[in-house]
């Protein structure tokens, strides 16, 4: 079966390499001119943390999730199996409670246990939870990974190519553009997601660390030479390519709160993208004739696209097939 991908993000390469490890012919068409140029998982915090999310996301995202790591394991390497440590200032002990209270697979942590797992938090926090089971990655190279998969399985990746779905001629077109589906998928909406990447040879951290916030929670996960991805926010926007100063403050507030080392630490990129999501927040599989869109993976597309990615290669090699996330409308 010929079936073309519109959309080299994760979720169009993760679609891609599933399709072909089930031999399917695959060409996969991205309007940018390299991996991740167009892409809102470029600037991704990478983190395969599906107990974590459970704290605000349907069952469904805590469930699907929890495959992910082995799944990036397999197709693209990278993945650090070192868990998610989340803790809170005294005044904000609250929030711990409430995010303990609503999430699972944790342990309990005091000070010496979170100086254990993370030494330059030593004395910081008296309290936390530490997540054992869950794992990160870079998402830069992991999408950088998937592309050369699906190239080394015999597919094909035309970069620069914008293309409308409906007017490919293969058997089956994957529509994956994020928010440019919103022409037929209306419903669509924009989450706008800010982050920073931060160098810092001061401080080291071992894992993903969440700093429990009542206004603006934070994130820090860690990358190769000292380098920190600090994100991110929620805002209900469609808006791509500006930072508020707003933002920029409460995200170097929050990471100065984690650790002061991060006053000195370099501002090395500034990102922001906006995310596409349905009203629930859940992604869909929309099928309208022989054209499957996959879409609104909101802040999960690194957690979701394996699943989803499974689910789009059975309904498009069964038509019979009733996938879970699956939407049918008139052809």
């Amino acid at each position: 079966m010929d079936v073309a991908v519109v959309g080299a993000g994760v979720v169009g390469l993760a679609c891609a390499v599933a399709l072909l490890a089930r031999g399917a012919r695959v060409t996969v068409h991205e309007r940018g001119a390299h991996v991740g140029a167009e892409a809102c998982s470029w600037y991704a915090g990478g983190m395969l943390a599906p107990w974590c999310e459970g704290e605000s996301a349907e069952e469904p995202v805590v469930r699907l999730g929890r495959e992910a790591a082995a799944w990036w394991e397999r197709h693209a390497g990278g993945v650090v199996r070192r868990g998610t440590l989340v803790v809170a200032s005294s005044r904000d002990r609250a929030e711990l409670r409430r995010f303990g209270e609503r999430t699972s697979r944790f342990e309990d942590v005091d000070g010496a246990a979170i100086a254990g797992l993370e030494p330059d938090l030593a004395g910081r926090f008296s309290r936390g939870l530490f997540f054992a089971e869950e794992a990160h990655l870079d998402p830069r190279l992991a999408i950088a990974a998937l592309a050369e998969r699906v190239l080394a399985r015999g597919g094909t990746i035309r970069f620069g190519s914008e293309v409308e779905p409906a007017a490919l001629d293969a058997e089956v077109v994957l529509d994956c553009r994020g928010l440019a589906a919103r022409d037929v998928l209306p419903e669509l909406r924009g989450v706008k997601g800010e982050m920073l990447i931060l160098k810092s040879d001061e401080i080291a951290l071992s894992r993903p660390v969440r700093l429990l916030h009542p206004r603006i929670p934070l994130y820090i996960v860690p990358r190769a030479a000292g380098h920190f991805m600090v994100g991110a926010t929620m805002i209900e926007s469609g808006a791509r390519r500006r930072i508020s100063a707003r933002s920029m403050l409460e995200l170097l507030g929050a990471a100065y709160a984690l650790h002061p080392a991060f006053a000195e630490a370099e501002i090395v990129e500034i990102g922001t993208d906006a995310r596409p999501a349905f009203p629930d927040n859940l992604p869909r599989l929309t099928r309208r004739g022989r054209v499957i869109h996959v879409n609104g993976l909101y802040r999960h597309g690194f957690l979701l696209s394996p699943a989803m990615a499974q689910m789009a290669a059975d309904a498009v090699l069964d038509p019979h097939s009733r996938p879970e996330m699956l939407h049918d409308l008139a052809a």
